[in-house]
């Protein structure tokens, strides 16, 4: 089992037809995800990779029943085409594209707040790597030859610490059941939180792998929802302990702006309520090996 995506997933390639587009594309097509359309305005009726390009998301998922799309457009566009996915009935949505202007994405969480809970679209991203469920599907620009199919969860803010955490659980045999990468902005679809909930509730997920950083309060409403009860141990690393406060660093939403927006604060939430914390990056592995192993 896998959250978000199997092997079975119809995904739809907004943006397909540029030239990193049709590169990422090709990646997915590679591994075994079922993208079954594009779309770019104005290029309808032309063919990339063998697939058809529609005009707009809705034509494409009228044609093809897919309920999931991949945004790679432009930053200038981006906003545009994540509603036009929500609007055309997709119900997730994983933006790749980095630099969306934050007003753009308040834009789109108004717009989001139009639908019930039932009809509404999930976004991951933007700003992110995306979703691979390993061996099933993936749907985002992550290097595939790291992620072994197994049994540890992985949600991170940050793409390459993803990506250690994964090398790191395959190089130890415990491989992955699905990575989602939440994105590094300073407001993005979904949170920690989403996917928490969505974990404790797969069964073949033993162990949650939560990778933060400096800025914002989505790490502390996770310590909150975990201080609840959980009913899977959790290992945590947030990066950025040695940062200034006030320094923007890489991610839009990596910058020290308020008390709880630095790493160390951050990590004493989490341990507070039972997080167990990776000291270094280079430990991720071990500690959840260290972890699991406990629990036997």
């Amino acid at each position: 089992m896998s959250i978000l995506i199997s092997a079975s997933t119809r995904v739809i390639a907004v943006g397909m037809t540029g030239r990193v587009g049709s590169f990422h594309c090709q990646r997915m097509l590679d591994y075994g995800t079922r993208i079954v359309a594009g779309v770019t305005p104005g290029k309808g009726g032309q063919k990339v990779n063998g697939l058809p390009v529609f005009n707009t998301i809705k034509e494409a998922a009228c044609a093809t029943e897919a309920v999931t799309a991949m945004i790679m457009v432009p930053a200038p566009f981006a906003a545009d085409s994540i509603m036009e996915a929500a609007e055309a009935g997709i119900r997730l949505c994983v933006a790749i594209t980095d630099g969306i202007p934050a007003q753009d994405m308040i834009r789109v969480k108004r717009y989001m707040k139009r639908y019930r809970e039932s009809e509404s679209m999930r976004l991951v991203g933007p700003n992110c790597a995306g979703v691979i469920s390993p061996g099933e599907s993936m749907v985002g620009i992550m290097p595939s030859a790291i992620y072994e199919p197994g049994r540890v969860g992985i949600i991170s803010r940050s793409g390459t610490l993803g990506y250690e955490a994964a090398a790191q659980l395959k190089d130890l045999s415990l491989g992955v059941s699905t990575s989602v990468g939440i994105g590094g902005d300073q407001i993005t679809g979904s949170s920690f939180l989403d996917y928490l909930k969505l974990f404790s509730e797969d069964a073949d997920t033993d162990a949650v792998v939560l990778l933060g950083e400096i800025g914002g309060p989505q790490e502390a409403l996770a310590a909150d929802f975990l201080r609840k009860g959980f009913c899977k141990p959790v290992v945590a690393y947030v990066a950025g302990s040695a940062a200034p406060k006030g320094q923007n660093l890489g991610h839009a939403g990596a910058i020290i702006t308020a008390f709880g927006d630095g790493a160390d604060e951050k990590s004493h939430m989490l341990s507070d309520v039972g997080v167990t914390i990776a000291e270094d990056p280079s430990f991720i592995g071990t500690t959840v090996q260290q972890v699991l192993q406990a629990q036997e």
